[in-house]
């Protein structure tokens, strides 16, 4: 978080979070080839790319060309609901797994057989909406051990929803070791500019 990246929003998603702040890329888009996702990305320079949706993992040619990105010296991130198996991406791809809580409308649809393939660099990812999902998620990291399988667990508060610093009341008043995810972009610009 913070640092300049390219990010490659894929169209399409499986899930409906009833907190979804990007249906617009649910539908429509452009149609682009991946040489054409290539040539935009070293356009726009930087060496850090994130592939992001919808549910990027949807889209048949993301493996491919993550690992075309990777070959290039880019490093890649893909960022996904958790619910496809993430085992046939490129190892040096950093994958960041959001698992769905309750307030989401979707939760119980992680996939488990993700986290045999996980390792340190990785990162999972909890969208928090309320005091509920926060204890689903403390839940979740102490039954499947995750502070074992990767170094960053991700608390991020629903924007404009649950307000940051009643999250942040919530992880120092138990002593938590995860990172705070903030949505920075949506502080920079306005919260609903397309395409930052």
């Amino acid at each position: 978080m913070g640092l300049p990246c390219v990010f490659v929003r894929l169209t399409g998603c499986n899930l409906r979070c009833h907190w979804c702040d990007t249906a617009y890329a649910f539908y429509g888009g452009q149609n682009m080839s991946a040489e054409d996702v290539l040539g935009r990305v070293r356009e726009l320079g930087g060496k850090l790319v994130e592939f992001t949706g919808g549910e990027p993992l949807l889209q048949k040619d993301v493996e491919p060309l993550a690992a075309r990105l990777v070959a290039e010296g880019f490093r890649v991130l893909i960022e996904t609901s958790g619910e496809r198996f993430v085992g046939n991406l490129p190892r040096a791809v950093v994958k960041i797994l959001d698992v769905k809580c309750p307030g989401s409308g979707e939760s119980g649809k992680f996939c488990l057989e993700n986290l045999a393939v996980l390792e340190r660099k990785d990162e999972i990812k909890f969208v928090i909406v309320d005091e509920n999902d926060y204890h689903y998620a403390l839940d979740f990291i102490a039954r499947h051990r995750l502070h074992t399988l990767v170094d960053e667990l991700i608390f991020s508060p629903v924007f404009g929803q649950l307000h940051p610093r009643q999250l942040a009341e919530w992880i120092l008043r138990d002593g938590l070791e995860v990172r705070m995810g903030m949505q920075i972009h949506k502080f920079i610009w306005d919260p609903g500019t397309k395409g930052v």
